[in-house]
């Protein structure tokens, strides 16, 4: 493994280094006579080349919003740490492990697949499929590396995008990620690649993607005794220290794999008038002006989960049912959707009094679910099956399901303008079970001159009616089964920021609504709960700079009504300390420590088999009232971007006690490092 990381380390060092070399040549696009004189010499040495912009999709209009090429160097270290994934997040400990965010306001809706929720930090989805417009071909390789050889922590990726011209585009990324994790059984592995292109014509548009990940996490349920962490010697007969790799787990073999694969293309036809415009006091040039687009949309999107266990006795303490087989569990679930979309759109100011955009569009859901199955064991036997644990009475449970949903949706939206822009979406379900399903949302965005600066305000709403999915309503596996016949779940939500530049403040606010929350039990399973929860949040983004010092804080202050079906953490702390100069005239740093902290509260409890969180029973174990800090370097020398980090600098200091979840502790301390190269020729 170190040989590898050596290979890989050169062979990025050395491109790193002869492409800095070149880069003042290559990358400011400056003029290669160094005689140049007159009155234009100045402004060719000023002249760069255009870095090129980003943007995703949004669905199923695909639709433009705006992005970033990632090159940046603020927190470049961050991405390696999995409890800082975001503010505050509750992690199983590993790179690449699940987790869920505990900020109420960022988490994503329930997915249709629930499972791939947990891994929604990691695996490819259709809001971060990123298209790229450069204006010269770009290569970006990243390798993040840390730990030793019992406990090594490597991620490898790539990034392309390329323009045939100035309307044909096409992208490219790889990753693989391999935790072995710092506590026994807990590795993780992960291997997502995508494929991407477009074309922007003047009458027709094309923009596709394709990708697919593969992840395999194993599985160990939690260390058998926190005082493992916490008081070590109370179990080790005085001995005050254990190595991370000894502690035993619960679990010892058990896995879970997740994969799956989304393809999506839009078809564009506008519609419109040519136009001359003046290019200069002599010349003009024609330009098509369109009125109308018509729009196909098809999305394919497959998942599968497994998950397997091969010890018998670990499983009878672990789980307290077994449904289908009692010698092991080595089964899979899988879910298949195909969507097809016809939209029309008129366009936002084509004529000036056209001040906004209008869509609308029908779309055809096809949903396949497939219930848990086994491979691989072998039949039971008379003696085996009475072990089974009988079903619930009247329990019905289809091994295949199918589904057909019918939609129609619409937008309005303003996005040119100085003053105001807005947006309002909202879709109906027609036909199947999301029959009377209802989902609408709208923002407006304003700004305005105050002490020499632009105050930027947003304000947001949003409300729905939906039907949870069906697999939360009807599952069946060797350690859990449910029917449910759950209502629809209503959400009322209001929210809003304000950007105050000279003083760099933002401040965020929004409260949100909930009635029948359909969440996970102390039994692991789907609930309902029959009356409202409301949650309150409000954030401080706040930025101090003196020179080359900088303290950047995010304070965020949640509550919710009911605890026991939505626990959350009062307050959320992220600060970091650093300095940020430029050496050498050349060589960008950052140097500094950060810290992210929230208060206790009684945790949510991770189960296995269905890659879930689920609140508590009558144990109210906490979690959190512990600061998680690091200490970097980080660097830029042109088109390379590396840092030093160790991680977890204050393990011990102050508390022993540094669980995300119930019975899984953070990362001990740790050196890190990372390289990223920007290959854009």
């Amino acid at each position: 493994m170190f040989a590898s990381r050596t290979y890989i380390l050169a062979a990025l060092l050395v491109t790193a280094l002869l492409g800095a070399a070149q880069q003042p040549m290559s990358r400011r696009g400056t003029s290669s006579r160094s005689d140049a004189t007159g009155p234009d010499a100045k402004k060719e040495e000023k002249t760069e080349v255009k870095e090129g912009n980003a943007w995703t999709l949004t669905f199923p209009l695909g639709d433009h919003l705006e992005s970033k090429i990632d090159t940046a160097t603020y927190n470049y270290q961050r991405n390696s740490i999995p409890s800082m994934t975001t503010d505050a997040y509750a992690t199983t400990g590993n790179f690449g492990a699940e987790g869920i965010d505990l900020l109420y306001f960022s988490r994503p809706r329930t997915e249709t697949f629930f499972f791939e929720d947990a891994l929604s930090k990691w695996v490819p989805t259709f809001a971060r499929e990123k298209f790229y417009n450069v204006y010269i071909p770009t290569t970006i390789l990243t390798y993040n590396f840390g730990g030793g050889r019992e406990n090594h922590q490597d991620l490898l990726r790539a990034d392309f995008a390329g323009n045939v011209n100035r309307r044909i585009g096409i992208g490219a990324n790889l990753e693989y990620l391999y935790s072995k994790g710092c506590y026994e059984n807990q590795a993780a592995k992960h291997l997502n690649f995508g494929l991407s292109t477009y074309y922007l014509g003047d009458r027709y548009e094309l923009q596709a993607f394709f990708n697919h990940f593969n992840s395999l996490n194993k599985e160990n349920g939690g260390i058998t005794d926190d005082l493992y962490i916490t008081d070590p010697a109370q179990l080790q007969g005085g001995v005050d220290k254990i190595e991370p790799k000894s502690i035993p787990t619960r679990l010892n073999a058990a896995h879970t794999r997740l994969n799956g694969a989304e393809f999506f293309m839009t078809h564009a036809y506008k519609v419109g008038f040519w136009k001359e415009v003046q290019v200069n006091d002599t010349l003009t040039r024609d330009e098509y002006v369109p009125v109308t687009r018509f729009i196909y949309s098809f999305d394919y999107r497959t998942r599968k989960h497994m998950f397997r266990n091969t010890n018998t006795s670990q499983a009878e303490e672990f789980w307290e049912n077994r449904y289908l087989n009692p010698l092991g569990t080595q089964e899979y679930a899988s879910y298949r959707e195909i969507t097809n979309s016809i939209g029309i759109e008129m366009i936002e100011g084509f004529q000036k009094w056209a001040k906004f955009g209008l869509s609308a569009y029908v779309s055809f859901q096809n949903r396949r679910f497939r219930q848990p199955t086994f491979y691989g064991l072998p039949e039971l036997t008379e003696e085996e099956t009475a072990q089974l644990t009988p079903l619930p009475d009247n329990f019905h449970c289809p091994t295949s399901t199918s589904q057909n949903l019918l939609w129609v949706g619409g937008r309005l939206q303003k996005d040119q303008g100085s003053i105001l822009r807005y947006q309002a979406n909202a879709r109906f379900g027609l036909v199947g079970d999301v029959a009377g399903d209802l989902d609408i949302d709208g923002t407006i965005r304003t700004r305005f001159r105050m002490l020499g600066d632009t105050v930027g305000i947003t304000a947001r709403g949003a409300f729905s009616n939906l039907a949870p999915s069906y697999l939360l309503q009807h599952y069946v596996s060797n350690h859990f089964a449910w029917d449910n016949h759950f209502g629809k779940t209503r959400t009322f939500k209001v929210d809003g920021e304000m950007s105050i530049p000279w003083t760099k403040t933002l401040l965020k606010a929004g409260v949100e609504n909930v009635q029948n929350l359909v969440y996970f039990g102390p039994d692991a399973l789907p609930r309902q709960h029959g009356g409202s929860v409301q949650v309150f949040s409000a954030t401080l983004d706040q930025r101090l700079r003196f020179g080359i010092w900088n303290w950047n804080n995010t304070i965020t202050y949640q509550t919710s009504s009911n605890q026991d079906v939505l626990p959350l953490p009062a307050l959320t702390i992220y600060s970091n300390m650093f300095l940020k100069f430029i050496a050498f005239k050349v060589l960008k740093l950052q140097i500094g420590v950060d810290c992210d902290y929230y208060t206790s509260y009684n945790s949510l409890l991770y189960q296995p088999a269905t890659m879930s969180f689920h609140v508590q029973g009558d144990s109210k174990v906490k979690t959190g009232n512990y600061p998680f800090c690091n200490v970097y370097f980080n660097a830029r020398l042109y088109k390379v971007r590396f840092f030093v980090m160790m991680s977890h600098i204050n393990q011990g200091w102050f508390s022993k006690n540094y669980f995300s979840l119930p019975h899984y502790p953070l990362n001990p301390r740790r050196l890190e490092f990372g390289l990223s190269v920007d290959f854009t020729d």
